[in-house]
């Protein structure tokens, strides 16, 4: 199943990869979604290349029903992020690898931010993958838009996060 989110934040490409990058807010993130966050790990600094590693747990209430009868009331994701250095404008690339612990689930994506004065697109695009036999495309289109209102929402609370800090 394919993932793709467009969304425009009033803020330089450097401003959001800061926030993006910042552990309270990945914090915020989470427990505005009823999660915890386990861990968050930077290694390298936002203003070249740097890669960071997530593990949050995050609720199953708003999934489908077949989803919460195979992963119970919550679930394990570990996010895995690569940043590419600022390009000359200062637009940047973030590969992204999502697993869920327990779940046989694969999401990859590319997250990219696109400078624009003062601005910043961020595009999404990435796909939802299950190995399982026979199951495994139901269980992609059933994961794929929680993960998408989830990578979503990230980008609306980075706005909000901007203009309160």
């Amino acid at each position: 199943m394919a993932l793709a989110a467009s969304t425009t934040l009033s803020a330089t490409a450097q401003s959001v990869t800061d926030v993006f990058a910042n552990e309270d807010f990945i914090k915020h993130v989470s427990e505005t979604v009823g999660g915890v966050l386990l861990s968050f790990t930077i290694s390298g600094s936002t203003a070249g290349a740097f890669t960071t590693k997530t593990v949050r747990t995050l609720p199953t209430t708003r999934m489908p029903d077949i989803a919460k009868k195979v992963l119970g009331s919550s679930l394990t994701v570990t996010q895995d992020e690569s940043w590419s250095a600022p390009a000359a404008d200062g637009s940047r690339t973030n590969s992204i690898k999502l697993s869920v612990s327990g779940a046989p689930v694969d999401v990859t994506a590319e997250q990219k931010l696109v400078a624009s004065g003062e601005s910043t697109v961020v595009e999404l695009s990435g796909e939802v993958k299950s190995g399982v036999p026979f199951l495994g495309a139901k269980i992609a289109s059933a994961a794929e838009p929680v993960i998408g209102r989830a990578l979503n929402l990230q980008a609306t609370l980075a706005q909000e996060w901007l203009n309160s800090h």
